[in-house]
C-alpha cells in the first residue's frame, strides 16, 4: 500500500519531483532544529543524514554533459549546502540550520516557479544566496 506522499507524487513532472526533494531537505532540517532544541543528538544526526542524502541524490543526478553552466552552478550549490549543513550539525547551531533552510527555500521557490509556468524554454534566475554569518563567502547567481 502506498503512502499519502507517494500517492501525491504519482504523475508529478520531473520538476515537481525536484521541488518535493527540496521540501524534504527543508523538512529534515527543521527536524534537526527541533532535535537541537531538545538536545537530542541521535535525532539531529538522523535528520541531518536524511537531508544530506537528498542533497547527494540531487547532485548525483545532474547531467553535466548536457546541463552546462546551470548544472555546474547547481552542483556547487549542493556542495555548499552539504558543507553548511555539516557545520550546522557539528556545532548544533539552530541559526546555521536556519541559514541553510533559507538558501534551500530560495532555490526551491525558483524550481516551484518553473513547475508552475510549465515551460522549459525559460531560464530562471535563482536568487542570490549568502547566508548571514558567512561573511567573506562570495554569493553567486544561480541559474537552472
Amino acid at each position: 500500500m502506498s503512502t499519502y506522499r507517494e500517492h501525491i507524487l504519482d504523475g508529478a513532472s520531473p520538476v515537481e519531483l525536484v521541488v518535493a526533494l527540496y521540501d524534504g531537505i527543508i523538512r529534515f532540517l527543521y527536524t534537526a532544529i527541533a532535535a537541537v532544541e531538545r538536545g537530542d543528538v541521535v535525532e539531529r544526526r538522523m535528520a541531518v543524514k536524511r537531508a544530506m542524502d537528498i542533497m547527494i541524490h540531487l547532485q548525483a543526478r545532474l547531467r553535466m554533459d548536457i546541463g552546462g553552466r546551470p548544472a555546474q552552478v547547481l552542483s556547487e550549490f549542493y556542495a555548499s549546502m552539504f558543507a553548511l549543513t555539516l557545520q550546522a550539525s557539528q556545532s548544533a547551531s539552530k541559526e546555521r540550520f536556519e541559514a541553510v533552510i533559507e538558501c534551500v527555500r530560495n532555490v526551491r521557490d525558483a524550481w516551484r516557479q518553473v513547475a508552475t509556468e510549465q515551460t522549459t524554454q525559460r531560464v530562471v534566475n535563482l536568487p542570490v544566496c549568502q547566508p548571514t554569518g558567512y561573511e567573506g563567502e562570495q554569493a553567486s547567481r544561480w541559474t537552472a
